[in-house]
């Protein structure tokens, strides 16, 4: 596990404008998100950190402002592929059963902030049957769509694809065109061969699509990658805002 230590802000930096800048948040009454105050904690998210690892107690849940979160599956000899991704749209480590083991990993990929609640206080909400737990029942919902276009596009699409809808998963949560990441990092997360990613991108570079350089990936043209993605990222992307149409 990472070692990267997760650093909680300054209590006075907690407000509500800071916890609407995550979607699920900013979906509560002003009176819900104010009940929540006293048990959320900004904290720190830097690259890298292992929010949790597969089999672990979740003692907490992360609601992501401007840091991506990857969850992995981690097959028994160790190698792990991403199952989905979440941002500011969404809530990692959801726990509903006192007893309950992470089933992946979460593993912070694009550092930022987030919001942390512990699991029992969210337990406690969802149980209680009030907005934030009819929030947590559409938002699990999207990302039961998000993980069934993550299989059908891994059995039916070309790695130029794959690699397509990768980067706009990411460009969708981030606040710019530009990505930190590197081809190992990708290959490893939809695994496949890193001189296939490497193929792959120099392709895109080469079309205009995106420039690349060691460790960095900005996407020039984003029209002609969702087209190039194909038809499940599109679909994924519409059931999901379908889904959160509550936000607005």
């Amino acid at each position: 596990m990472n070692s990267t230590q997760i650093k909680a802000a300054p209590a006075q930096t907690i407000s509500l404008i800071g916890a609407q800048q995550n979607d699920l948040l900013r979906a509560l009454s002003r009176e819900d998100l104010i009940a929540l105050f006293a048990d959320l904690e900004l904290v720190t998210l830097p690259a890298g950190k292992h929010l949790f690892d597969f089999g672990d107690q979740v003692d907490y849940s992360y609601f992501p402002t401007n840091a991506i979160v990857s969850l992995q599956y981690v097959m028994e000899d160790g190698a792990s592929t991403e199952i989905a991704v979440v941002g500011s749209e969404g809530v990692v480590g959801v726990a509903l059963y006192p007893a309950e083991r992470a089933s992946y990993s979460a593993v912070v990929q694009c550092a930022g902030y987030g919001y942390r609640l512990r699991t029992d206080v969210l337990r406690e909400a969802f149980y209680s049957g009030g907005p934030l737990a009819q929030l947590l029942m559409r938002y699990t919902s999207a990302m039961f769509a998000q993980l069934a276009q993550s299989v059908a596009g891994s059995r039916h699409t070309s790695i130029e694809q794959k690699l397509c809808r990768w980067l706009l998963e990411r460009l969708d949560r981030s606040t710019t065109n530009e990505l930190k990441v590197t081809q190992e990092m990708i290959a490893n997360m939809l695994g496949v061969r890193r001189e296939s990613i490497t193929g792959a991108a120099g392709k895109l570079s080469e079309e205009g699509l995106i420039a690349y350089r060691r460790g960095c990936v900005t996407v020039l043209d984003r029209e002609l990658m969702e087209r190039r993605a194909g038809s499940c990222y599109q679909a994924a992307r519409t059931g999901a805002a379908m889904v959160m149409q509550y936000a607005a």
